[in-house]
């Protein structure tokens, strides 16, 4: 939240006021029916007036929704955004009868205080029965809603109601966004930066911890109809553009798909505030590129598709991501096992020779030759081994020898600080360090030397590699492995 963002809106506004006026038409790409790639070269130009307020309103309406959805996602309330988006067609529908116009000014003012209304009702009923608010919500959104239809179902049977364009609220037509509308938009989407970044802080705390908030007086209960000021505000600017139905989606999803990509609010709101202004660019493109194609629609399936994409590939919640991590992790845990199998079998001969056959490997790890054959090659792909004898025989690289000393030392460091800290028995050790071996940083391993007294033996009676042996005994090992460095 900078000064670049007043600057952004700020830009956008203007330009969308410069522009002439738009010929209204059903969708942007009605307005000519001609070749796909000519249609692209003329959304690019933005030669069409109807374009650029259709491009400036998407726009502004996707930062406003990403801006306020990512404190609607962190606080839990999407359902919140859903029901308001419902609750606030009665009052498009009254905004369009003061006058029998559509008027932008009166629209706003009315949904506002539909949207309003709505939220003090869900409040209502949640304060005074037993009803949690996810029923409250529902009852609101479906009963609001209703009386909404009926409002507008009643103009369309007015004189002008055919020709009135509220029906277009329902599902949205960005096509039909005026310059009124275009600065309504923009002082809306400017509002809502600026609340947000002089009261960063506060919706911060109040957002994670309410009370806190209260311990250090802030006040909390202010601040959330002040959100719920703001979003009545966002959801009203977008029905224009991608109606009643959809423009939840604009408020979450965005916010949804920053949310798997960090950890930090500032970024969150960062990122969902540029989702929300790609979908709208998206959705006002390829709207433009076919005739009756829809905007709303398609700002809502760019959404969904920035969504989907983090849902499968953010670098730390996403799905492949995180398969793939476990799937690394193990096939690393295998390698350190087969590390340590090796250095067993050495051990048990009293380290007389460097190399392994995979039969040794194999009986170590009691499993066939063709398994043993498998992670020989695994050693060698991870540069821990070469194979010798025409496979059959596994000399360990100074890295590999290094990482089987290690997980030997982890190994038995653990066994003997259950043994002398955690009164563990000798005998009911090993499993549990067989899984914490491998997870054992450098700083954890001193800490335990440490507090062992850097014993030299582990509860069974075998020696503990120490760190400095360890590096020692790398060094010195670098000239003893055949063909260490060659493709053999």
């Amino acid at each position: 939240m900078s000064k670049r963002s007043y600057k952004f809106a700020l830009s956008l506004l203007f330009l969308a006021c410069m522009a002439q006026e738009p010929l209204f038409a059903a969708r942007i790409g009605e307005l000519t029916e001609t070749d796909w790639k000519i249609q692209v070269i003329r959304f690019l130009s933005f030669r069409d007036p109807s374009v650029r307020y259709a491009l400036a309103g998407s726009i502004l309406l996707g930062i406003s929704c990403g801006l306020l959805g990512s404190f609607i996602v962190v606080r839990k309330m999407a359902l919140v955004g859903d029901a308001l988006s419902h609750a606030v067609l009665p009052g498009v529908a009254l905004g369009f009868l003061w006058n029998t116009t559509k008027d932008p000014v009166a629209i706003f003012i009315g949904a506002t205080v539909a949207g309003l209304l709505g939220t003090t009702v869900v409040n209502l009923i949640t304060q005074t029965t037993r009803l949690k608010e996810d029923t409250a919500l529902g009852m609101v959104l479906a009963g609001f809603f209703s009386v909404g239809i009926c409002l507008v179902t009643m103009i369309q049977h007015l004189p002008t109601g055919n020709k009135s364009g509220i029906d277009k609220f329902l599902f949205g037509q960005a096509a039909a966004l005026g310059p009124n509308d275009i600065q309504l938009m923009g002082i809306v989407t400017l509002l809502a930066i600026t609340v947000i970044t002089l009261f960063y802080k506060e919706f911060l705390v109040s957002s994670f911890d309410s009370g806190f908030a209260h311990s250090i007086r802030i006040p909390v209960q202010l601040f959330h109809h002040l959100l719920m000021l703001l979003l009545a505000f966002a959801v009203v600017i977008s029905l224009q553009a991608v109606g009643v139905v959809l423009v939840s989606a604009m408020l979450i999803t965005p916010a949804a798909a920053a949310y798997l990509l960090t950890d930090r609010m500032h970024r969150m709101v960062f990122l969902a505030s540029i989702f929300g202004l790609l979908s709208g660019v998206f959705g006002a493109f390829f709207s433009f590129l076919g005739p009756s194609l829809p905007t709303g629609p398609f700002m809502v399936l760019g959404a969904s598709l920035v969504f989907t994409l983090c849902f499968f590939f953010a670098p730390k919640h996403g799905l492949v991501t995180r398969w793939w991590v476990k799937r690394s992790r193990s096939q690393q845990i295998q390698v350190e096992n087969v590390l340590k199998a090796i250095y067993h079998v050495l051990e048990d001969r009293g380290f007389d020779g460097e190399g392994v056959s995979i039969r040794e490997l194999a009986d170590q790890r009691k499993q066939t030759l063709e398994e043993s054959v498998r992670e020989s090659k695994m050693l060698k792909r991870a540069e821990y081994a070469t194979l010798l004898e025409e496979g059959n025989m596994i000399w360990l690289t100074p890295e590999g020898w290094q990482r089987a000393r290690e997980m030997v030392r982890n190994h038995r460091l653990w066994e003997l600080y259950l043994t002398s800290a955690a009164q563990y028995s000798a005998d009911h050790v090993h499993d549990d360090a067989e899984k914490i071996e491998h997870i054992l940083g450098d700083e954890v391993v001193r800490a335990l030397e440490k507090r062992l007294d850097y014993a030299t033996t582990d509860p069974h009676g075998k020696k503990i590699p120490s760190s400095e042996s360890i590096q020692k005994d790398r060094m010195g090992r670098r000239e003893k492995v055949p063909g260490y460095g060659q493709d053999i």
